[in-house]
């Protein structure tokens, strides 16, 4: 078969593909937001939506009633939809949340963790170092999720496995926001969250994640954060 150079290679978006059109475009709408691209505040028509997706109408204007409801999008009189502000409040019971859901999965995790769970836990916190060695802050984001979600798997809670989905993308939305500034610290929590699980000690697994959640709201709610832009990077259209 002949190969196609650059050139002559087809971009492939979200209209191209086969699977759940509705499910692809409300996941690739949420990770715009909650990585920045679209900024609080900013309109969010359908039109906008269907031509950044290479989509139709439909399933944009499904998808901005699940953000909606999950608090990423506000539809106002006479704007429409325009991407969420993640205002004291907002930050404030998101971490009220965290810290009553954290504390209880480390502490079952301690009880539960196998060795193969240390080991995840481990190789996130080796990965989100790396990444922040490299001033990869998108990825430092997703493993600091990924790290938490990973905790409340080992705690072998089916419930807070369940009721914790949703949160994890607004945890990734407000952590990213400074997380150049907060990954630092952030990694060495974790080692600490994760000495005390592997040591088997619910309840120093409680007191790692309830500091941990602690020190995460004082730098959220820190003034200076409003201040912070989010890293640019170019927006890419989704691929099969």
């Amino acid at each position: 078969m002949e190969q196609l150079d650059d050139d002559a290679r087809v971009v492939r978006t979200i209209g191209a593909d086969h699977v759940a059109l509705r499910e692809q475009v409300l996941a690739e709408l949420r990770r715009r937001i909650v990585d920045g691209e679209y900024r609080e505040g900013e309109r969010l028509t359908e039109t906008r939506l269907a031509d950044d997706f290479g989509v139709s109408r439909n399933p944009v204007r499904e998808a901005l009633r699940v953000v909606e409801a999950e608090g990423f999008v506000q539809i106002l009189p006479r704007r429409g939809a325009v991407v969420a502000t993640l205002d004291e409040t907002a930050v404030r019971d998101l971490f009220a949340v965290r810290q009553q859901l954290e504390t209880l999965a480390a502490g079952h995790a301690a009880e539960r963790a196998t060795p193969e769970g240390i080991a995840m836990l481990r190789r996130l916190v080796k990965d989100a170092n790396a990444a922040t060695k490299a001033g990869d802050f998108d990825r430092v984001a997703e493993l600091n999720s990924a790290f938490h979600r990973a905790v409340i798997e080992v705690s072998g809670n089916r419930w807070l496995l369940s009721i914790s989905a949703a949160m994890y993308h607004h945890v990734h939305w407000v952590f990213r926001v400074g997380a150049a500034q907060r990954a630092p610290h952030s990694s060495e929590e974790h080692v600490r969250l994760v000495d005390a699980i592997e040591a088997g000690d619910a309840e120093a697994a409680t007191e790692a994640a309830r500091l941990h959640v602690e020190a995460a709201a004082k730098a959220a709610l820190n003034p200076q954060r409003s201040t912070q832009r989010p890293i640019e990077r170019p927006i890419q259209r989704p691929t099969a």
